[in-house]
């Protein structure tokens, strides 16, 4: 008999059908209009472009413009790519640009769906973004599909790594502009460190598409974007720690894989103590447990961590002498990244590499908030449904499932669970042996770069050619995975996520072309291209027979959708294909969670040596293990967003501050608010509201106002006067403060004033800003012991930071007083001074009352260096960098600090 939810699914349909169900009279309208765009000559499809911009930006919403748009792009595309959209392509379009996560499996087109929400955002006007895991992706996707926007009459841009900044800039400024998440996340916050509109990149975060949007909003975001800067050097301190940790016996350590941490005994703080007194590391009569300690504890620990935790050629290689980390999730180096908080030098120590100074955080976002700034959010993924809770609660996204164009007829075995890895090795090469024999392509799956090599070895004793695909085969990576489909193809990859490039069987058609013309350049590649798809038919109707795609794992990933990535290689456009996964009772995570019992279970069993066990209960037990996994890394990146939206309000508010500053003309009537605050605070500590003018510290004031506004009043004659009150003192100050700096504001000009005061407003922001995250940090590292107390972490946090964010404005609006009340135009005296000076002379000594000055010999004329290019004595943006012990860029040759540096 059928349960109720059942009968219910079977006469409504699911959630998903119905969903799916309501975009079908959408794309049957774009068929119908076919026709009549196919008519359209190539500047018809140009014009239309025109038309459809105009009409979305009088008003038009997108949605009704929605059929001819993306019947002109399915134009568009088969012109110049020879691809015509398959109507569950226009449906996954049709997700995206409602704001929706559209699950595509792994060979259904999905860079071309892109194109359609893409072109049709783009006719707003405000800047398109497509978002990819790798520079190689972006570029390779922007360059290939800049064939259709170009047939439609749009700009494309491509944003990598160390790209000039003019060149970054047309990028962003381009209809559809193709990035990775993490340079789009750094050019945020680069934006927010620039002195100028003008310097920054980012034009607004209007639409994003994200490509492998699991890999990306989940994944990638446990760890928040950091620009740093480097703090003083302590290489000695982590070399001589590090060297205290092989000495360490089991007793004095605990390790909690689960929880990736590693902590010390009793024994253990004991023994490191001891060893640091004799190194003279610790001060007689100074204990661990002292709070003039925390600095040394938290490096020790660290030093645990680096050597218990952290696996060479698993977790970071060593190349170049520096270490590289390894994504754990696509198994592909990231160069330039470096874990925080002293863990990264202690990996260096422990390597023995060069220990590259600490970094203090200058900027920081996490993705799940750089990704919450577009009005609209859209993702592909061929693995999205198993974190559909994840996408709803945190970035407000639905999943939907689009249909496949042609149905899937991959056949997914249960798992093979042996007892030893020995016997699970064993396995997989007798099974690889077997499907290789009757030239089946074969794609193994490892989890780590150690044992793809370790596999390849075995590989290589039984005389089976493969090819490794791991993060050290990061540029023949695109070859390798096209080649991953010929005839009995053995290739080892470490992860498959995110690889961008098809398995096709019997190899990539276009692939084979190019390599073919790169080696014999005079051929004609008509006749290549002829002699390659008729040699290819061959090979695609020999892997048809063979059984298509085998793809056998070696492991199960902590998160399930990883391996159902691995698996989706297999039957894309419903071709045959097998998939397996091999297990034992040793591996990562059956050995953590939990897989005592089944060892106990299958020792009653008398399972033989090699022997097997296959039931879908194993399977059930397995995908138990990896729910918890990942509910706990879901409960990870929850408990870090928490954190980081106290600091997003914070950040938000600085952000559009330090813009408005920016895009200001004149910025006086701030710098008078804040000066005028200051006087506030400071009447009301000297002489305090409801107070008697006997009970005022007047002399006080009059110093404190000396020191932070650089003028010298007769407050304590004031406050002798009769009827002189707060408001009356207040009100004095106010007026005196604004005659000296309007004085001062002659002195510089007024146009070269309004200048210095929003140079000195922004470099303080930013200077308190950097102070502020600091000190959150340490705040952030010791708060969660308030939990001991009885008391909310996350509420306490919040409590203090807001109390730290008020510090910081008020220590702000006095920093900046304080440094306009001193900045001061040069005197005549101290010009010539400064003009002896850089001829090599003393300066003039000061006449003899009642004698005339002997007339100074001429000076030889300076040698003058040239002025930087584009040099502007009033506009600051103009001079560049400079330290303060550089050459001045006005090409006098005085130093900058003595020059137009000067304060």
């Amino acid at each position: 008999m059928l349960g109720l939810g059942t009968l219910a699914k079977k006469v409504f349909g699911t959630p998903n059908d119905r969903k799916v169900k309501s975009v079908r009279p959408l794309v049957a309208k774009i068929n119908a209009l076919e026709p009549e765009f196919e008519k359209l000559s190539d500047a018809g499809i140009i014009e239309k472009t025109r038309e459809l911009q105009g009409r979305a930006q009088s008003g038009e919403s997108l949605d009704a413009l929605l059929p001819e748009a993306f019947a002109n792009c399915r134009e568009a595309a088969r012109r110049a790519l020879g691809l015509r959209a398959f109507d569950t392509q226009l449906m996954g379009g049709i997700f995206l640009h409602q704001g929706n996560i559209a699950e595509m499996k792994t060979g259904e087109g999905k860079t071309l769906v892109a194109t359609f929400p893409a072109y049709l955002n783009a006719l707003a006007g405000k800047g398109v973004h497509v978002v990819t895991v790798n520079d190689y992706l972006a570029s390779r996707d922007a360059e290939w599909m800049s064939k259709v926007y170009g047939a439609l009459g749009l700009t494309t841009g491509v944003v990598v790594p160390f790209q000039p900044d003019e060149q970054k800039r047309v990028a962003y400024a381009a209809d559809i502009t193709y990035a990775t998440n993490n340079e789009l996340g750094f050019d945020y916050l680069r934006d927010n460190m620039k002195g100028s509109v003008e310097e920054m990149m980012q034009r607004g975060h209007f639409f994003a598409i994200v490509d492998e949007v699991d890999s990306i909003l989940i994944d990638e975001a446990r760890t928040p974007l950091i620009i740093s800067g480097p703090s003083q050097d302590r290489s000695e301190l982590y070399i001589t720690l590090d060297k205290y940790i092989p000495e360490l016996a089991p007793e004095h350590f605990t390790l909690d894989e689960k929880g990736r941490n590693a902590t010390y005994t009793e024994e253990g703080n004991e023994f490191i103590e001891r060893r640091l007194r004799e190194d003279g590391v610790l001060p007689e009569g100074q204990s661990l447990y002292d709070p003039e300690s925390t600095t040394i504890v938290h490096h020790v620990t660290q030093a645990l961590r680096a050597h218990k935790l952290f696996h060479k050629d698993q977790n970071y290689v060593v190349q170049g002498g520096e270490i590289v980390l390894i994504d754990e999730f696509t198994g592909r180096m990231m160069k330039g990244r470096r874990l925080s908080d002293g863990l990264h030098q202690a990996i260096e120590a422990k390597e023995g590499v060069q220990i590259q100074p600490e970094n203090v955080t200058l900027a920081s976002v996490t993705f799940q908030n750089y990704f919450r700034l577009y009005e609209k959010l859209g993702g592909m993924t061929g693995t999205a449904a198993t974190e559909a809770e994840e996408f709803a609660e945190i970035y407000s996204l639905g999943v939907v499932e689009v249909p496949t164009n042609r149905p899937v007829q991959r056949k997914d075995e249960h798992d093979r669970v042996y007892r030893t890895a020995r016997e699970k090795y064993a396995a997989v090469i007798e099974a690889i042996k077997k499907a290789h024999e009757k030239g089946q392509p074969i794609l193994v799956g490892t989890t780590s770069i150690e044992k793809s090599e370790m596999l390849s070895e075995m590989l290589k004793a039984e005389g089976i050619p493969h090819n490794v695909l791991n993060a050290r085969q990061h540029a023949q990576e695109a070859q390798i995975v096209a080649d991953a489909g010929r005839l009995g193809a053995v290739t080892i990859a470490t992860n498959m996520a995110g690889r961008g490039t098809d398995i096709q069987l019997g190899g990539n058609v276009e692939m084979k072309v190019l390599a073919e013309l790169a080696a014999n350049p005079e051929a004609d590649p008509d006749q290549v291209r002829a002699r390659i798809e008729a040699e290819h038919a061959e090979e695609k109707k020999r892997v048809l027979e063979a059984g298509g795609l085998f793809v056998l794992a070696t492991e199960r990933h902590e998160s399930r959708r990883i391996d159902n990535q691995l698996r989706g290689r297999s039957g894309r456009q419903g071709d045959p294909g097998r998939s397996l996964f091999f297990l034992s009772l040793e591996d990562d995570l059956m050995r953590i969670f939990g897989s005592d019992k089944l060892d106990s279970v299958l020792s009653k069993l008398g399972m033989k040596d090699g022997e097997a066990i296959v039931h879908p209960w194993v399977n059930k037990s397995l995908e138990r293990a990896q729910a918890k996994v990942e509910g706990r890394n879901f409960d990870i990146r929850k408990q870090l967003l928490k954190f980081d939206d106290v600091m997003n309000d914070q950040r938000k508010a600085i952000f559009s501050q330090r813009r408005e500053i920016m895009q200001a003309e004149d910025i006086a009537e701030i710098a008078q608010d804040m000066r005028y605050q200051v006087i506030d605070d400071l009447v009301d500590q000297y002489a305090p509201p409801k107070s008697y003018a006997d009970q005022w510290d007047a002399a006080g004031l009059q110093a404190a106002v000396l020191a932070e506004l650089n003028v010298d009043l007769p407050i304590p004659a004031w406050a002798a006067e009769e009827g002189v009150d707060q408001d009356a003192l207040r009100e004095r100050i106010e007026k005196a403060t604004d005659a000296y700096m309007a004085e001062k504001a002659e002195g510089f000009g007024a146009p070269t004033m309004r200048l210095i005061e929003k140079q000195v407003l922004l470099q303080t922001i930013d200077t308190k800003w950097r102070e502020h995250l600091v000190t959150l940090e340490h705040l952030r590292s010791v708060i969660g012991f308030r939990g001991y107390a009885q008391r909310d972490p996350l509420s306490e946090y919040k409590t203090e930071s807001f109390q730290l964010f008020e510090t910081m404005l008020d220590g702000l609006r006095s920093e900046v007083t304080k440094r306009l009340a001193q900045i001061r135009p040069l005197t005549e005296e101290e010009r010539a001074a400064i003009l002896a000076q850089q001829a090599g002379l003393a300066p003039p000594a000061p006449a003899e009352p009642g004698t005339a000055p002997a007339p100074a010999p001429a000076p030889a004329a300076p040698e003058p260096a040239a002025a930087r290019p584009g040099f502007d004595p009033k506009d600051p943006s103009t001079w560049g960098e400079p330290s303060r012990n550089d050459p001045c860029p006005c090409g006098s040759g005085e130093k900058f600090k003595h020059c137009h540096g000067r304060l």
